[in-house]
């Protein structure tokens, strides 16, 4: 069973490739964009793509020299785990809730706010990772999102995303 869990996840040169990969359709997109924006030197200044263009200009550069790097790596260096599945299991208990609490405060769909969504996002670490009671949990939740509440809304006047929670409580 240890020996199963602790299998490689990918090579050291094939997430090189595949990051570099990313970064290039991510830098691609940017130049794209920014020439629809328009991309050159204006009679008054630069447009409003100049800026972004060469920026995704550099990240396409850059990429390209890490897809270089990752195919020219060492058949020794680049063929090393790069994650075991243990350590990848350990990431992705923390990456996953993260997304979900990102998602849940503001999305086209249903939106929680931040304060909802951060109360469950407590509520989720202190059980599934801390084990803590339910009891601890929710004064922990709770309080750390009312302390926050009364620190952005009222003091500092800091409006942040709000739920349906807020919007019944007359805050919007």
């Amino acid at each position: 069973m240890e020996g199963q869990q602790d299998r490689a996840v990918g090579s050291v040169r094939a997430w090189e490739a595949i990051v570099a990969i990313c970064f290039l359709v991510f830098g691609a997109v940017i130049v794209w964009d920014s020439k629809r924006l328009g991309s050159a030197w204006g009679a008054e200044g630069p447009q409003a793509g100049y800026f972004p263009f060469y920026i995704g200009m550099i990240i396409v550069l850059a990429s390209i020299a890490n897809l270089i790097s990752a195919f020219r790596m060492s058949r020794e260096d680049g063929g090393k785990p790069f994650v075991m599945r243990s350590q990848l299991k350990m990431v992705l208990t923390v990456m996953i809730p993260c997304t979900i609490y990102v998602a849940l405060i503001v999305n086209p769909v249903y939106s929680l706010g931040i304060y909802l969504a951060s109360a469950l996002f407590i509520a989720f670490f202190m059980r599934t990772l801390g084990k803590y009671g339910w009891a601890k949990i929710a004064v922990v939740s709770i309080g750390v999102v009312v302390a926050f509440f009364l620190m952005f809304e009222i003091w500092f006047k800091v409006p942040l995303p709000k739920g349906p929670i807020e919007a019944m409580l007359g805050f919007l």
